[in-house]
């Protein structure tokens, strides 16, 4: 059973997200009063880690963490995802920065945790109920084949397995071996939710809007797709090599 209060920590990766740094973590502690917020800063040129760091100084439910370099998004999560579970965090979200994942669905996220039903959330784009109002007929496609292929090749139920709005229970992620994973780009929410499903954690999708983001460019780029599609295949030979074909089709 989960704890009666849990530790809620929710992830904000940045790089050059100066203008949205303050308004998407105030959005977050007004919609989950209990949570508290950790800021990734990959040394953004821009000056986000320092507004951060003043975000901070001046907001104890608000944590900041500076890493040297710009490396991808996974590293950056492995980095924050260690930071917490050292914090004994119990649920862990994943969150873009950029408005693009609408805050208003963190409660539809932690519900299935907070009442135990539930290991790992994914937000979904392609259950019924979700959305992506603004996207093209391609890039539904791209996007939608994606998870369709990652789906097939590793045997997971899942419709939307290239989002990046997730919600964890800290104790999965403490199962991992986080210095092994492969993914430095988008394709680490393909790995993660592979992995966990390998660990037996129980996975469920809950229904969200994608919407643009608020302000920047996207950081998208076919190197991201060429990796995704990468370790899929990875993922899929190491598994048969590693005989747990079996395992994995049972639904373990």
């Amino acid at each position: 059973m989960p704890p009666a209060s849990p530790s809620i920590w929710i992830i904000v990766p940045t790089y050059n997200e100066r203008d949205n740094v303050g308004p998407i973590t105030d959005a977050i502690l007004a919609t989950v009063p209990d949570a508290h917020v950790l800021i990734v800063d990959d040394n953004s040129p821009d000056g986000t880690g320092q507004l951060a760091d003043e975000m901070a100084r001046n907001n104890p439910a608000i944590a900041v963490l500076h890493r040297e370099s710009k490396q991808g998004l996974g590293r950056a999560y492995v980095a924050a995802f260690k930071d917490l579970i050292a914090r004994d965090a119990d649920i862990v979200v994943q969150i873009d920065a950029d408005f693009s994942h609408p805050v208003r669905f963190l409660p539809t996220l932690l519900e299935p945790l907070r009442t135990g039903s539930a290991d790992v959330v994914l937000g979904s784009r392609y259950v019924k109920g979700g959305q992506i109002p603004r996207w093209s007929l391609v890039r539904r496609l791209i996007s939608r084949g994606g998870s369709v292929f990652a789906g097939v090749v590793l045997l997971m139920p899942y419709r939307d397995l290239t989002g990046g709005f997730k919600a964890w229970r800290a104790d999965v992620l403490k199962g991992m071996d986080l210095g092994k994973l492969h993914a430095g780009g988008y394709a680490f929410q393909i790995e993660t939710t592979f992995r966990a499903r390998l660990s037996g954690a129980r996975i469920v999708e809950v229904p969200i809007t994608f919407e643009e983001r608020r302000v920047g460019a996207s950081k998208m780029s076919r190197n991201i797709f060429a990796e995704a599609f990468m370790l899929v295949l990875v993922l899929r030979f190491s598994t048969l090599f590693s005989g747990r074909r079996r395992t994995i089709a049972s639904g373990a």
